[in-house]
C-alpha cells in the first residue's frame, strides 16, 4: 500500500516562504523518482519540480526556477519542497507523485502513479 502525505502548507504574504513535506510509505523509496505538481483553483494540475531517486537530478517549472528547490531525505522517505519569495501566482494545491516505474525525473504527469491528498497553499498579495 502506497501512501504520500503532504505537509507544510498555508497562508502567507507575497516574499515570503514556506517549506512542503511529504511522507512516503512506499517500499523501496530510495528507487524511485519524486515530483511535486499543483492545481490552481480553476485551473489544470502542472507540473512544479521533480527529483531522480538519488537527489542529483532535478528539473523545475520554468515558473518556479531559482525560488523553489526541491530535495528528499531517503533514509527518511521525504521529499521537500522549499519555496522562496512566494507569489499570488503560486496560490495551488501542492501534491507531491512518486514514479514508481523509473528512478529518473520526468515532467509528464502520466508518469506518476501514486499522489498524495495535496497540502493548500495560499499566498496574499
Amino acid at each position: 500500500q502506497v501512501q504520500l502525505v503532504e505537509s507544510g502548507g498555508g497562508l502567507v504574504q507575497a516574499g515570503a516562504s514556506l517549506r512542503l513535506s511529504c511522507a512516503a510509505s512506499v517500499r523501496t523509496f530510495s528507487r524511485y523518482a519524486m515530483g511535486w505538481f499543483r492545481q490552481a483553483q480553476g485551473k489544470e494540475r502542472e507540473f512544479v519540480a521533480a527529483i531522480s531517486w538519488t537527489g542529483g537530478t532535478t528539473y523545475y517549472a520554468d515558473s518556479v526556477k531559482g525560488r523553489f528547490t526541491i530535495s528528499r531525505d531517503n533514509a527518511k522517505n521525504m521529499v521537500y519542497l522549499q519555496m522562496n519569495s512566494l507569489r499570488p501566482e503560486d496560490t495551488a494545491v501542492y501534491y507531491c507523485a512518486v514514479d514508481s516505474d523509473s528512478g529518473y525525473p520526468v515532467r509528464q504527469q502520466s508518469a506518476y502513479d501514486y499522489w498524495g491528498q495535496g497540502t493548500q497553499v495560499t499566498v496574499s498579495s
